[in-house]
């Protein structure tokens, strides 16, 4: 599918995405860059990585495809940085998890040719790191595209082939449209798990060796990067705060129910909880 890919930060998820194009047979070689030189050392024994380039500038040249794996915050700022040299008909795609912001600096940023479009893989993990990387982490998971209106079939086309044959379910939305989703879907559990981790963490620690498999199922994403974290966040921020608004309705009707003694109501919520949870298995 591809001659040439350039993978710009490989962790977790760079790092799968190019074991997986090269197993797939999807791209023919690939190319890696990291900011961190221990991480550029390690990409270079890598057996699914062919060159490892010291520059940013350096490692896109010549590949007709570029993938940027970093934090959200320097998404942008790396396109500003690889612009110039860029092959004029690459393309050009991340994997964050916001995207308005992304996607419409992205068109004041390339200059050259080369078209971006934002792609969100939901298929991340609260590991971090090469070290965790692996082929399968995309199998049946979930991806969004979020073109812009005036971005060409064309390309909208390439990339959606790309996250298929990587065996992934392709949707595609306006980047407003996705950052709203995500904030409900992903940004908001994160930010659940961690406040009821934050919370309990101000109360008798021997509490924790008590709990059983719930607590640790409930606040798994809690161990994320908190550095990532607050960027994507910070960077979601308004469809956040509308996500924290919609859950903090939820939880004050479970709180009048119980006050109120009214058991009906609290089992009704809690059987719509139950119901969108089975419905997750399916």
């Amino acid at each position: 599918m591809f001659e040439q890919v350039t993978i710009l930060g490989p962790g977790l998820l760079g790092a799968s995405l190019a074991m997986a194009m090269k197993e797939r047979q999807l791209a023919r070689r690939v190319i890696a860059w990291s900011r961190r030189p221990e991480t550029r050392d390690k990409s270079a024994r890598q057996v699914w990585c062919d060159a490892v380039h010291d520059t940013a500038e350096e490692a896109v040249a010549g590949s007709d495809l570029v993938v940027i794996c970093t934090p959200v915050q320097t998404i942008v700022p790396l396109l500003k940085q690889i612009d110039g040299h860029l092959s004029p008909d690459a393309l050009v795609t991340d994997v964050g998890s916001t995207k308005s912001l992304i996607c419409h600096q992205s068109q004041d940023v390339l200059t050259g040719g080369a078209a971006f479009i934002g792609s969100h893989p939901m298929a991340g993990s609260e590991q971090t790191g090469m070290d965790f990387a692996s082929a399968e982490l995309f199998d049946d998971a979930a991806c969004i595209l979020t073109p812009l209106a005036d971005t060409p079939e064309a390309v909208r086309g390439r990339i959606h082939e790309l996250w298929k044959a990587l065996g992934m379910a392709v949707s595609v939305m306006s980047p407003e449209q996705h950052d709203e989703v995500v904030a409900h879907i992903s940004h908001l559990p994160h930010l659940l798990a961690s406040s009821l981790c934050g919370y309990l963490a101000q109360k008798d620690h021997s509490w924790s060796k008590l709990s059983g498999g719930g607590l640790r199922d409930t606040t798994r994403v809690a161990s994320g990067d908190p550095g990532l974290w607050r960027q994507i966040l910070e960077q979601n921020r308004e469809e956040v705060l509308r996500a924290i608004d919609g859950l903090e309705k939820q939880l004050l009707q479970f709180k009048s129910a119980l006050l109120n003694k009214d058991s009906n109501t609290t089992l009704s919520l809690l059987e719509r909880g139950k119901k969108y949870r089975d419905d997750l298995n399916k």
